[in-house]
């Protein structure tokens, strides 16, 4: 194979990727188990019909009209001059590290988070800074607060509810470390039309804090994974910041039109997660109910363990048809909230392969 001059940082390294695999029950990335009805995806091939009887023509660069509408579904007073989109979530985070990140900087945030915060950070030469969470997963708003105060990081990643904990963390955790951070203040919160309290979101925290940016996604509650459509809220000198670094045309006419059509359908989409949060509740319930742990969770997903060896486990009910994932700290797995029949296969299947290997679970 050829040798390249890969940047030292990277060479080595693996590309990100959860497996994509053609099993009946599949549990890994989060994703919406319910699809949009026959009703919404006629909606949304006519507005891409409509997109492309003129895409010999670039899109609206600046997105305007789904932007628009981003802030009119988030509320709190925000206008389109308040919000940005790019393709997903984390060229979003990419796009924030560009501008707020790089070389001779460094971001900060509290692990086990989400994965690709730090590896986001690498790509962007941005020093990573790993600090910690309590055993239960928590965020104290004064320790979080002194960690931030004595590192002194150029960016502190926030993230409620936490991925891949499911962890809601308190508006206090935010606001001590928005009170202290030297520079920008990111709270991710691609899970939060799941948590518990909707009021529980820094979007609360907008009009205080000039340097705080809240970061959402259609791919989880709006079952848009497909689509790819990521999201910013935050003050109007944030939005034109991240400008400097978009790339030309970067959200295709296609995408926008999809996002919207889908903004217009929002109470149907939504209307799932009711019952995506009372089947969460009774996986939390059923797998303490066998032995385990499960954390606490706010999210469309369930981290559980601890085994002695969790790739075991994993492969076991992988050969039984079910995909989860292995995310988290070591000993823990993590499993995707699906439909009431799948998440039954899941638990049943787990009972299996536990039954099979005492010697799998941890003492």
């Amino acid at each position: 194979m050829t040798a390249l001059p890969i940047r030292s940082e990277l060479a080595g390294r693996s590309g990100y990727g959860a497996p994509q695999l053609d099993v009946p029950v599949r549990l890994n990335t989060n994703e919406n188990p319910y699809p949009p009805s026959a009703e919404l995806v006629a909606d949304i091939a006519a507005a891409v019909a409509v997109a492309a009887a003129v895409l010999n023509r670039y899109p609206d660069r600046d997105a305007i009209k789904l932007r628009d509408a981003l802030a009119r579904y988030l509320g709190h007073g925000l206008s389109a001059e308040h919000t940005w989109a790019a393709n997903g979530s984390n060229e979003i985070i990419m796009q924030l590290l560009q501008v707020f990140g790089g070389p001779g900087r460094s971001a900060l945030g509290f692990e086990p988070s989400y994965s690709m915060h730090p590896r986001i950070a690498e790509t962007t030469a941005t020093r990573w800074i790993a600090a910690g969470r309590a055993s239960d997963f928590t965020l104290d708003p004064a320790s979080a607060a002194e960690v931030v105060k004595a590192e002194e990081p150029d960016v502190v990643f926030l993230t409620s509810p936490n991925n891949p904990t499911g962890t809601a963390m308190p508006l206090a955790v935010a606001e001590a470390v928005c009170a202290v951070a030297p520079g920008m203040v990111v709270v991710d919160e691609a899970y939060a039309e799941f948590d518990r309290d909707p009021a529980n979101t820094a979007l609360t925290l907008l009009p205080r804090f000039g340097r705080l940016v809240v970061v959402r996604t259609m791919s989880k509650a709006f079952a848009l994974a497909g689509a790819r459509i990521g999201y910013l809220a935050a003050d109007p000198a944030v939005v034109q910041a991240v400008q400097l670094v978009r790339m030309p045309y970067h959200l295709s006419a296609v995408s926008q039109a999809v996002a919207l059509t889908a903004l217009e359908h929002s109470a149907e989409l939504l209307s799932t997660v009711a019952a995506i949060r009372e089947e969460r509740d009774k996986l939390v319930v059923s797998l303490r109910g066998m032995g385990l742990q499960a954390a606490e969770s706010d999210t469309n997903f369930v981290l559980f363990g601890l085994f002695a060896d969790r790739h075991a486990v994993w492969q076991s009910l992988l050969d039984r048809g079910v995909l989860i994932r292995e995310a988290g700290p070591p000993q823990w797995l993590r499993a995707t909230v699906g439909t009431a029949g799948e998440n039954a296969t899941f638990l049943n299947q787990l009972k299996n392969v536990l039954g099979g290997s005492e010697s799998l679970a941890a003492e």
